[in-house]
């Protein structure tokens, strides 16, 4: 192109590189704004489990059919909170209260649950990894 101004196609290529990017602080979000995005989710998957289209869980929430349909594949064979349990309802019972007892108890100064704590609360006491 003449005239020495920008090229309009490489204006194009990274506008569409621009969209793509994902960030890992959550695509700019506050914490309150990935909150909310998340109590969105969850509520949309009650709608899901009771049976809603995606259309409907689209019109409601104000997101795109793709969106309705991402979740409810995600949704489908885990349960709202995306990941499998794979403790059993005693195991989990159990763990809440090694876990209620606080770190403390496990010899820890802080009193504030990390998950290499609770990881390491439940090898030794349930013998999972």
């Amino acid at each position: 192109m003449s005239g020495g101004g920008p090229d309009p196609a490489d204006g194009r290529r990274s506008l569409r590189y621009a969209g793509a990017v994902s960030y890992p602080d959550g695509s700019g979000l506050t914490a309150e704004e990935r909150a909310r995005r998340e109590q969105v989710r969850l509520a949309a998957a009650e709608w899901i489990e009771a049976g809603a289209s995606d259309r409907e869980v689209a019109a409601r929430f104000r997101v795109t059919r793709m969106s309705a349909n991402r979740w409810r594949r995600a949704l489908a064979p885990k349960g709202p909170g995306g990941a499998r349990c794979r403790r059993s309802p005693a195991q989990l019972e159990e763990l809440q209260a090694l876990l209620d007892a606080g770190p403390a108890a496990w010899g820890w100064a802080d009193q504030c649950w990390t998950l290499p704590h609770i990881a390491a609360v439940e090898h030794t006491k349930l013998g999972v990894a």
